[in-house]
């Protein structure tokens, strides 16, 4: 259950729960939205009185604003939902990482305790892992990203049929697919610009670092450590540090792959603009196909493309739609009617729109 606020005493970083309409019910702004100062300030010009959050801030800190005393939820009691449990793993897995980069050896134990129950909780929904993207802000993008990497591959490994251990352990491998990133300098991690050749080069170490802060590690099977090795090879061979191809490149890495590709993305990053994952997706199967595994990627599209004849979405323009009709071929590009309008749009006609997110 969310808590209703009161706009003036929004904090930065609340994440709204519900579209938040017009008078003209057109969304001023959309579910799942982390509010900025700049975004409180234009609630506050279209003069909205209150909104429904999450009872949990990006940052994984609980709200302790005052709420409206309506439709809210004790703040004493822990949030226990999807998202709750991801922001506030975010911030243990962040403990983790800044400890790495002092030099300290990684804790498998203690990285299995922030993540398995996250695996675990629910069966995690599509709209669960679709929807992580929103969490993921500019500056802890180096925390964010490891652990939804380690989400998304251990989805993608139970919509394949993976075991609950290997799902387990690929999950593991997808949160430390990263780790070695403590090894890189933090004013290269956290350049403002696009980066150099030069300097791209040394991010691309960062497998090869991440393997060798987990080679020794008893708790974390070889398969694994493959995987976090190979997490950046292509089917290709257009990938590194090996360029390795197809057969050569570990399954649980053509997991990761794919996962990772997925969630940076869809994520807004320092000099990178975040995607609609339906937008990434198309994307990877139309820009990058030979790259990614196609038993992998189908696993992914399928549970993301899974909505149905009168599934409600909204498109890049802002405008809600309702799907009429799916096209196996091409899924990302369905035929909708516009709900305001009632206009009929063939999307895959109109290659300037896509999908922006399902409406629930």
């Amino acid at each position: 259950m969310a808590l209703r606020v009161l706009v003036d005493n929004l904090r930065e970083g609340s994440i709204l729960t519900e579209d938040v309409l017009s008078k003209t019910n057109r969304p001023i702004m959309s579910k799942n939205t982390v509010l900025s100062e700049h975004l409180i300030n234009i609630l506050k010009i279209f003069l909205v009185k209150e909104v429904n959050v999450e009872k949990t801030l990006v940052n994984g800190m609980p709200y302790s604003t005052p709420t409206t005393g309506k439709d809210s939820v004790d703040d004493d009691k822990p949030d226990r939902t999807f998202v709750g449990l991801f922001l506030q793993a975010k911030q243990e897995f962040k403990k983790e990482f800044i400890s790495w980069q002092s030099g300290m050896p990684i804790n498998i134990a203690k990285l299995r305790s922030i993540v398995l129950p996250l695996i675990e909780q629910t069966d995690m929904n599509s709209a669960d892992i679709f929807h992580l993207h929103h969490y993921t802000s500019k500056t802890e993008y180096l925390y964010d990203h490891p652990l939804a990497v380690g989400i998304i591959s251990a989805f993608i490994a139970k919509k394949i049929n993976y075991s609950k251990g290997e799902v387990a352990q690929i999950a593991l491998a997808g949160c430390l697919s990263d780790c070695g990133m403590a090894k890189i300098s933090p004013s290269l991690l956290n350049k403002s610009t696009a980066l150099t050749v030069e300097e791209f080069e040394e991010i691309k170490k960062h497998p090869t670092f991440s393997y060798q802060m987990v080679k020794n590690s008893p708790l974390l099977k070889d398969t694994s450590k493959l995987a976090i090795l190979h997490h950046h090879e292509r089917m290709d061979g257009s990938g590194y540090p090996f360029g390795e191809k197809a057969s050569r490149i570990h399954p649980y890495a053509k997991v990761l792959a794919v996962a990772d590709s997925f969630h940076a993305m869809t994520s807004e990053r320092i000099y990178k603009p975040k995607h609609s994952p339906f937008k990434v997706l198309e994307t990877i199967n139309e820009d990058l196909f030979g790259e990614f595994d196609i038993t992998v990627l189908k696993a992914l599209s399928t549970a993301i493309m899974n909505y149905s004849v009168g599934t409600k979405i909204r498109l890049s323009n802002g405008q809600s739609a309702e799907i009429i009709f799916v096209d196996e071929k091409n899924p990302a590009r369905p035929l909708v009617k516009l709900l305001e309008s009632k206009q009929i749009l063939a999307l895959e006609k109109h290659r300037y729109l896509h999908i922006e997110e399902i409406i629930h």
